[in-house]
């Protein structure tokens, strides 16, 4: 009895002791377990680290970090991926089909008075223009009206030499001057200064005019002045004279904008150089009036997601214009005032049915933020150009110190563009667009931003087909096509509707018809005024003036004061106008 208990004790002593050394394996198994686990864990972040990177996002802008481009290595929980290299389909890209049907039409009817009937011989009329180039050009084109509306001698408009932008070119230092002289001969007399009296040049009575100013409002205002004074100059002439005029007035803004103002043989031979090089890179190209410039960004009061080190920088620059009210960015952004960013402009052109292939010639002061912003565009368009890429700093030379004359630059390679993209509204973006539709309705896009604002913030939820979809619909009437906007709406210059023409023969025997959603066509007979300067808020009209560019006396601290003793209160609206080039 005793030896069966004694064997039963040894057994389960045995068993104890089994049991302790299986546990014992298995905390050794699960050492060896752990420390396999991490190695393989390290060499996926190795693996990780040294592989190619992720998609380029823009850091401009608070989106989704899944954005996509035609770089992007395949990833099959992202829906949305850009086409590597996917061209529009069933139309043509480059060119409107219904261009052919209309033509720039600015000739003189038989009852307008030439400049040999009508022009008081002892009445001088002098303007100073305001801004940079392009809202120095819609000054002198209004000074032609209004010196043939107050039967005046026009004196060869003065340039603005002392805004921001502190450029000592005179008119003729941009302008052919004599071209300009000779070709409105028959509308307004024009000289280069003013008479001598008594050995001494006529001094001018200085006046101002309210913007807009009416035809009657120049009568009422400035010609009872010339009873006592021979020379009269207006100080300030920018949008001094009124959308609302009778058709000859218009036509005559549209003779002096697309005909009188050549600029000079210099200016012409050189764009004409950076056009050359454009074609022969490829036989078409865009031009891109891109606008993300610090001054811009901060001007419009949107964020564009680049931290606490935007928000910083862009309200320095803010404080500039004491006049601005702070802006609720959100808002901003649902109304359509904010720029696109270089992004958002490539994935628009890339869903309209332009290539990676394309060649872009890219219009712009310095990029804010630099290469770093431009990366997500170039992804999307490797072939970006400037004129500091397309020529020599040798070539550039007579002209680089001198902001009005390299706007003339980008503004000729702008306008022979086959495509031209405005991502604002400022001025350059409308005389552009205005004369583009002059000379044949090329196609120019300004990005629908109030629409396209939602489809940037959810692109990632929706398959790139339905992206591509939905940029084409909601770009519809903002292709540059004729008739997209009413006769009237919008700012004269953008929409020369006076001065756009049918051609009944190409109409009458043409295989194609306006889209629907064309609005009703203005015949060359339609002799009614266009519309006042009040509009209507739409689509078209949601950035008028805001998105205008800062040219007029500010920039840098003290540059803010050169204007303040000349402004009134009825002045500080045209802030906005300061924003253009």
């Amino acid at each position: 009895m005793k030896k069966k208990h004694r064997d039963n004790g040894y057994s389960i002593t045995a068993c104890v002791y089994r049991i302790f050394l299986i546990m014992r394996r298995r905390h050794h198994l699960f050492h060896f377990l752990y420390a396999f686990s991490c190695c393989l864990l390290l060499l996926f972040l190795t693996f990780s680290l040294f592989s190619s990177p992720p998609p380029v996002t823009n850091h401009h802008y608070l989106m989704s970090k899944k954005a996509v481009t035609a770089n992007s290595i395949p990833d099959t929980t992202t829906a949305f991926r850009v086409p590597e290299n996917e061209e529009s389909k069933g139309h043509d890209i480059w060119s409107s089909r219904l261009s052919k049907f209309y033509y720039g039409c600015s000739n003189a009817s038989s009852s307008f008075q030439t400049a040999d009937v009508k022009t008081h011989h002892n009445r001088y009329l002098m303007i100073a223009t305001s801004g940079g180039l392009n809202q120095q050009r819609t000054g002198i084109t209004d000074a032609v009206v209004a010196a043939y509306i107050l039967n005046a001698t026009l004196v060869v408009p003065m340039l603005d030499q002392k805004s921001f932008w502190k450029d000592t070119s005179d008119f003729s230092e941009i302008f052919n001057v004599d071209w300009f002289i000779s070709f409105l001969s028959k509308d307004v007399k024009i000289v280069k200064r003013l008479p001598m009296k008594l050995g001494k040049i006529v001094t001018p009575y200085y006046m101002r005019v309210p913007r807009k100013c009416t035809p009657k409002c120049y009568q009422n205002r400035v010609l009872p002045v010339f009873s006592k004074k021979h020379a009269i100059q207006l100080g300030k002439f920018d949008y001094r004279l009124s959308n609302r005029l009778d058709m000859d007035l218009q036509k005559l803004r549209c003779r002096v904008n697309y005909h009188a103002l050549k600029f000079t043989d210099s200016i012409l031979d050189m764009g004409k150089k950076l056009v050359e090089r454009m074609r022969m890179k490829s036989n078409h190209f865009i031009a891109l009036h891109l606008r993300f410039e610090a001054d811009m960004l901060a001007f419009s009061g949107c964020y564009y997601g680049g931290g606490e080190k935007e928000r910083i920088e862009l309200s320095v620059i803010r404080k500039r214009w004491s006049t601005l009210h702070q802006k609720n960015p959100d808002k901003e952004r649902r109304q359509g005032r904010c720029l696109l960013t270089p992004e958002e402009v490539g994935l628009m052109l890339r869903a309209l049915g332009f290539g990676r292939d394309i060649h872009i010639y890219v219009a712009s002061g310095e990029v804010y933020g630099g290469e770093e912003t431009l990366k997500p565009l170039k992804a999307l368009f490797p072939n970006l150009h400037s004129k500091e890429t397309l020529a020599s700093q040798e070539e550039l030379a007579p002209f680089s110190l001198f902001s009005s004359r390299m706007a003339a630059l980008d503004f000729i390679v702008c306008d022979e563009s086959d495509v031209f993209v405005a991502n604002n509204n400022g001025n350059m973006a409308r005389i552009l667009a205005g004369r583009r539709r002059y000379f044949g309705h090329k196609p120019t896009i300004k990005p629908n931003a109030k629409k396209l604002y939602k489809l940037f913030l959810n692109r990632n939820n929706m398959t790139w087909e339905e992206f591509a979809s939905k940029v084409r619909t909601h770009q519809i009437g903002f292709m540059g096509e004729p008739n997209e906007v009413k006769p009237g709406r919008g700012e004269f210059h953008e929409n020369p509707s006076s001065c756009i023409c049918e051609d009944s023969k190409a109409m009458a025997g043409g295989d194609s018809t306006p889209h629907n959603d064309m609005h009703e066509v203005q015949v060359e007979n339609n002799k009614r005024n266009v519309a006042d300067e009040i509009l209507t808020v739409d689509d078209h009209d949601q950035d008028l003036t805001t998105m205008d560019y800062v040219e007029n006396g500010i920039g840098t601290q003290g540059k803010e004061d050169l204007y303040k003793s000349s402004l009134t209160k009825t002045d500080q609206p045209e802030l906005d106008e300061w924003f253009s080039d």
